[in-house]
């Protein structure tokens, strides 16, 4: 029953913008990426409107894209109510709306036709409206007509069911809504079949469904195969839609599918993803439009993810696409990502932590400079060591200072998990990140408040290089390292990191 939804959607969508406000503001965005491929057509557009309820009003034409919308044109409707859109050049290929000062629009299609007529009245756009000279928006508003009356003999059905006590009655109700799916579908597959070189026809076929056969199974009825139809569902979940079309980007539905795909069909691992979009990227630079949003909007996607691990997805992106392609960047910004990614490189998840050079001090040291003001503020306490050379079966690393808000909870938080994870081989590897004498006091003060004083206390006071090999440019920032210093987590709360490693030690058991 998926069109009835689309259909309802569709309706709300046409009849109330406000549900839809907070899109208004993309109006005035012009984005770097939006550029429009090449038309096909060798004149411009006139669009004469007709509104005869909205007198002397500034009616705005705009286009669909991906998920936010861009106004192209204006027109003052005289006192009649009558108007035109005009411009030299062709309009690309797509989904636009009319916005009416009423803070209501309706979407038409701009395909070959580019110059046609529209009358329409604001009760009721899709009842009402009228094209002269479009081919298309006649087969749209003829297609949104049917499925409105096959959704209110639907509603009425599933009415009658509810209210009915029946059981025979309920039967033959949910065959007759069978009936109407059916009827529904067939006349979507006619539209699609005879409107093939139509953006109207691409578009319906976008909104197609993927018919997932069922999965195989034995003699005895067993499946046999169950990663069957999830494996189906991906190969083929482009075959309606051809992303690498323009025309489809300007419509409401493409940013959905494409997202849709890469956060919830690819598995959500670095490389599963990473290989999609190799994919993805690749197929699409054939068009330079497309190629160009969906780079911009992949990187933007994991330039800004929160999730651990997905700075590979950034890092690879930029990497592979963004640098060598997007060339439509300042040399400034190219030169700060370069930088930006040379930065998160070395430390990604999976990879050998890089060793630095710290100086430990020893607990006694803090002991004995909690009532020695001297001690306290002596820099020069401590032996050098390479983080490598500590043995542990596994590792916390953390980054921390005194005077952080966060680690004032989370580093005491982190010696109480601590207590429970030393005699399994856990080392934690504390360092502090104020470099001064002041903040040698801070401290002095707070490991010995807190008795900080079973784990590996260390800092660098000559020198913050550590900050950018580990990317420290916030507190806490703690890394979970295997016996072999890989990096099996980062930026993850103390519990988490106590999880994981009580996840890896039961792994390992087993």
């Amino acid at each position: 029953m998926h069109f009835f939804i689309l259909l309802m959607e569709k309706n709300s969508k046409i009849t109330v913008f406000q549900k839809y406000s907070h899109h208004v503001r993309y109006f005035w965005l012009i984005l770097g990426f939006l550029v429009f491929a090449n038309p096909l057509f060798s004149q411009g557009y006139e669009i004469k409107l007709k509104i005869a309820s909205l007198k002397d009003s500034t009616i705005i034409l705009g286009h669909h894209f991906a998920d936010a919308y861009y106004p192209d044109d204006t027109l003052q409707l005289d006192n009649k109510g009558f108007g035109s859109f005009k411009g030299t050049k062709p309009l690309p290929s797509g989904m636009y709306f009319i916005y009416l000062p009423t803070k209501k629009f309706f979407d038409i299609i701009i395909g070959q036709d580019q110059n046609f007529s529209i009358e329409v009245d604001t009760t009721d756009f899709v009842k009402t409206a009228k094209f002269s000279g479009s081919t298309e928006n006649e087969l749209y508003f003829n297609y949104m007509r049917s499925l409105g009356v096959n959704q209110e003999k639907a509603n009425n059905l599933i009415s009658r069911k509810k209210n009915s006590t029946s059981e025979i009655q309920k039967d033959s109700i949910s065959k007759a809504l069978d009936n109407i799916n059916k009827e529904v579908l067939t006349y979507i597959d006619k539209q699609i079949q005879d409107n093939k070189g139509l953006f109207y026809g691409k578009f319906l076929l976008a909104l197609k469904e993927i018919n997932v056969p069922d999965a195989p199974r034995d003699a005895a009825g067993r499946i046999t195969d169950s990663t069957f139809q999830y494996r189906y569902y991906k190969a083929h979940y482009f075959d309606h839609f051809d992303y690498t079309d323009a025309s489809l980007l300007r419509s409401p539905i493409y940013e959905k599918k494409i997202k849709d795909f890469v956060e919830k069909v690819i598995p959500q691992i670095p490389d599963s993803i990473n290989k999609e979009l190799d994919i993805l990227l690749d197929n699409a630079k054939k068009n330079d439009e497309v190629f160009r949003y969906l780079l911009v909007t992949f990187f933007n996607m994991y330039a800004q993810s929160q999730i651990m691990g997905f700075d590979a997805i950034f890092v690879h992106i930029s990497e592979k696409y963004y640098l060598p392609y997007a060339t439509w960047n300042d040399k400034d910004f190219m030169e700060k990502l370069k930088k930006e990614v040379a930065k998160i490189k070395p430390n990604l998840v999976g990879n050998i932590a890089p060793n630095i050079k710290l100086v430990e001090i020893p607990r006694e040291h803090f002991i004995a400079a909690k009532t020695d003001t001297a001690l306290k503020s002596n820099p020069y306490v401590g032996g050098f060591v390479n983080i490598h050379d500590i043995k542990a079966k596994y590792t916390i690393l953390i980054f921390w200072e005194a005077d952080c808000s966060h680690c004032k909870k989370s580093i005491p938080q982190l010696h109480e998990l601590y207590q429970s994870l030393k005699d399994k081989g856990v080392k934690v590897l504390a360092v502090h990140t104020i470099s001064s004498v002041e903040g040698k006091r801070k401290w002095i003060d707070f490991v010995n408040e807190h008795a900080l004083l079973d784990w590996d206390n260390l800092w660098s006071p000559y020198s913050f290089e550590y900050k950018d090999i580990y990317n420290v440019f916030t507190t806490p920032v703690l890394y979970v390292l295997d016996e072999h210093k890989k990096i099996l987590a980062k930026r993850i709360s103390p519990e988490q990191a106590k999880e994981l490693i009580e996840f890896e030690i039961k792994r390992e058991k087993k």
